[in-house]
């Protein structure tokens, strides 16, 4: 389905190894669902970067997974979704901010406007 919101926000991390079962299911049983009654708030998309290979210019290249390796595609009305209060209160329910939060490492952030 195309992408109906005017932006993206991506989030962008890794997890430790022995907390990744955790994370993924914090992520999508409180996490997602706390953001997703957040007012600007339109769909979530996780995704978790894989290793791959492509061809450009006629050379294969093996290519490593990304880092961070999780990344959730948050489709949003604008920037002032992200410094609301309800999103701000969203981040900080459930289990995320105690015992999740604190394993995760190389986090990245990201806003673009669709075009």
């Amino acid at each position: 389905m195309p992408i109906q919101s005017r932006y993206l926000f991506f989030a962008s991390m890794d997890v430790a190894a022995e907390h990744e079962a955790l994370f993924n299911e914090v992520y999508d049983t409180e996490h997602v669902p706390f953001l997703l009654k957040v007012p600007g708030v339109h769909a979530v998309t996780r995704c978790k970067g894989e290793p791959f290979q492509m061809t450009l210019g006629g050379q294969t290249k093996a290519m490593p997974a990304p880092t961070p390796v999780y990344t959730a595609i948050y489709e949003i009305d604008g920037p002032e979704v992200i410094s609301s209060p309800a999103w701000i209160a969203a981040l900080e329910a459930g289990r995320w901010p105690g015992e999740v939060r604190p394993h995760t490492k190389n986090r990245s952030h990201g806003m673009f406007r669709v075009l």
